[in-house]
């Protein structure tokens, strides 16, 4: 609903007209009306130009604190009593889940010698983002190999220029943030790869070959198998 009003005086500021309610304006172009515009549920008062956009308080208080719960935390709309979840939808990526790590869990096996290590926690989220949702941006290949290099790199440099400690942690979050954004290759689990090597000793010794090992090398195999579990979801429905 418009409704017109008319400047009366000043409104606190000598420039922005106080707003008093009229049921006519006069017609000379030096006082143009300004329209005004009431949105319910919403409240506040705002000032564009020549236009003042008010904003009624009716119907803010339970009904918006309610739907911005509801915007925060939003329940799924799909799930394995829907019609578009299929048991084969819910079976195939747990078992790639449970292939991934028994085969980095094999490969452990291999390089504990050295001292290192395939399985790690990055990894695992990596594991939900290919199997869960393969179409997701953080998902794509390209995303998880430069995000997986570029974080790790950064947390190597992170600790060579500041030292273990919290510094460190925030400044190689931080850079990895601003790359990953710059690059457009958002990727999540790599964001913990500065961390893991700050705080794991026993990574130190790699040096910057940890931007490879064990992350990149890592999500070369989860890469595999989740092209597996994409053809059995696809192939394989029940």
């Amino acid at each position: 609903m418009a409704v017109q009003w008319k400047p009366s005086c000043s409104l606190r500021s000598p420039r922005a007209p106080l707003l008093t309610p009229s049921s006519s304006f006069p017609s000379s172009s030096a006082s143009m009306p300004l329209l005004l515009h009431m949105e319910k549920g919403r409240s506040g008062l705002s000032y564009r130009g020549r236009r003042f956009v008010v904003r009624s308080s009716s119907g803010a208080g339970s009904g918006s604190l309610e739907s911005g719960w509801q915007r925060w935390w939003r329940p799924p709309e799909k799930g394995l009593g829907t019609s578009d979840v299929s048991l084969s939808d819910v079976l195939w990526p747990s078992a790639g889940a449970f292939a991934a790590m028994a085969l980095l869990g094999r490969l452990d096996q291999v390089v504990a010698s050295r001292g290192l290590s395939f399985t790690i926690a990055p990894l695992g989220a990596v594991c939900a983002v290919l199997f869960t949702n393969p179409n997701a941006p953080a998902a794509q290949k390209y995303n998880v190999f430069v995000a997986q290099i570029g974080c790790a790199a950064f947390g190597v440099l992170a600790l060579a220029i500041f030292g273990p400690g919290w510094l460190a942690r925030g400044a190689a979050l931080a850079a990895s943030m601003a790359f990953m954004i710059a690059t457009g290759t958002t990727h999540p689990p790599a964001a913990s790869l500065p961390i893991l090597f700050i705080d794991g000793a026993k990574f130190h010794h790699l040096n910057f070959w940890y931007a490879l090992f064990p992350g990149a090398v890592g999500c070369v195999f989860l890469c595999l198998i989740q092209e597996m579990v994409t053809f059995l979801k696809r192939n394989c429905k029940f």
